[in-house]
């Protein structure tokens, strides 16, 4: 898995290259410095067309399943392999689960016991790509985290090559806590399969 978006993907990059493109021209007068002017402007509407496009392009991955951010907005359509529980294995803990305790509590709420890990997802904005876990409830689908970094150097590259053939995988989670801020654990022991390559080759 790549260790981050490509920087022409970046969301904010387009708002950023035409405010330079605009505070550009507006320094630049054509009755005062014409040659200037009349270089930077046609730069600045190549800039304006690349916003128009960003923009486009935008609003289709934010309708896109997952988004341009990793996030889920159901499972449907989706082929997910599903890992069940093994007694008494270890847990790991879900990174910056408490940017999303409204998520989790709602996912609390309605009992839900699953997670969907997501490769390519990015926090709001960000470049670095991470691993997105996605807790399930029914047909509620809530982003509460990533994984750690550790969890994330072990199962990022197998996870996304299941997801360049549209395949995600779903693990046991639990909610901790009774109150505010919760966590969220997850029980990865069997996605050992994907490093030996079980998973993949289904």
């Amino acid at each position: 898995m790549p260790r981050s978006k490509p920087l022409l993907a970046w969301e904010p990059l387009p708002y950023i290259v035409l405010f330079v493109a605009a505070l550009a021209l507006s320094t630049a007068r054509p009755d005062s410095l014409p040659v200037v002017f009349w270089s930077v402007a046609p730069v600045a509407a190549l800039a304006l067309v690349y916003f128009i496009l960003s923009l486009a392009r935008e609003r289709r991955l934010r309708e896109s399943n997952p988004n341009g951010n990793g996030e889920l907005s159901s499972l449907a359509g989706l082929e997910i392999r599903q890992i069940e529980g093994q007694a008494g294995a270890p847990v790991t803990t879900v990174a910056e689960s408490g940017r999303h305790q409204p998520e989790i509590d709602l996912i609390r709420i309605h009992e839900g016991d699953r997670a969907v890990l997501v490769p390519r997802a990015t926090r709001w904005l960000g470049r670095r790509y991470r691993v997105g876990v996605e807790l399930v409830a029914g047909d509620r689908v809530r982003r509460a985290g990533f994984l750690p970094e550790a969890a994330e150097k072990r199962f990022a590259s197998p996870l996304d090559e299941l997801r360049a053939r549209g395949v995600y995988v779903s693990v046991p989670a639990r909610i901790t806590g009774t109150t505010r801020p919760f966590g969220v654990d997850l029980e990865l022991a069997g996605l050992a399969q994907l490093d030996e390559g079980e998973l993949s080759s289904r």
